[in-house]
């Protein structure tokens, strides 16, 4: 009887784990989607970034997946990367992705963020790889083949921060938002908290707008500038 609940019990973690990792590869096939591969796909989005729910999962990249599945991925999303809605004429129900697009997406209801307004923060800071600091401490920040630069207002773990950088990061560069601003950068906030820009005419953060750089793992310590 005992080998029998055992058995029954490594059964029930399995399956547990198992519609996790489900929930893990559709949120990264969603990601994708919605961020960088649909019109590849010969999925249609629309100039906002929403795409028909019944469109994706008649596509058979996700024939697995059901309504159930998407909407219980995107209400347990940690960093809230999806939104869902119905659309405004006839109800359908469409999902976008919040942030992250190399697509060319024209309306993201992003709000912008204006110089001495409460939400304007005094510095944000951009999660990286220490590998990528030699290039940076030179160059800045680039969008490289993405629409804005991602920027969190905190390192990751602290009160309020969910999105905006990944917890594997182990540099962080911070930056003088007011001071961009003053020189023509836009900077945007997205539905999920996540400050965002696309930068100067060539896509880049220079240098000249880095506070201070950080290097996160193993232990914390502050990286010279030049």
């Amino acid at each position: 009887m005992d080998r029998g609940r055992g058995r029954g019990g490594k059964r029930g973690g399995r399956g547990k784990r198992s519609e996790e990792d489900k929930d893990v590869h559709l949120s990264k096939s969603m990601s994708y989607v919605l961020r960088h591969g649909a019109t590849q796909m010969g999925l249609q989005m629309a100039t906002d970034g929403f795409l028909f729910v019944e469109d994706l999962l008649a596509h058979p990249q996700f024939h697995l997946y059901t309504l159930e599945d998407v909407e219980r991925v995107v209400s347990t999303s940690d960093k809230q990367r999806f939104k869902l809605r119905s659309h405004p004429e006839d109800g359908r129900l469409q999902i976008r992705a919040n942030q992250g697009h190399s697509l060319q997406v024209m309306d993201l209801e992003l709000k912008p963020v204006l110089a001495g307004s409460p939400d304007c923060p005094a510095e944000a800071v951009h999660g990286s790889y220490l590998r990528n600091w030699p290039s940076i401490q030179q160059q800045g920040l680039s969008r490289m083949n993405r629409t804005h630069i991602h920027l969190s207002t905190g390192l990751p773990g602290e009160d309020g921060i969910i999105s905006g950088m990944r917890k594997n990061c182990d540099l962080a560069v911070f930056i003088d938002v007011s001071r961009a601003l003053a020189d023509g950068i836009d900077f945007f906030w997205s539905e999920n908290g996540v400050l965002l820009t696309a930068g100067d005419a060539e896509g880049k953060l220079l240098p000249k707008y880095f506070t201070r750089a950080l290097k996160l793992k193993p232990t914390r310590c502050i990286l010279p500038l030049q």
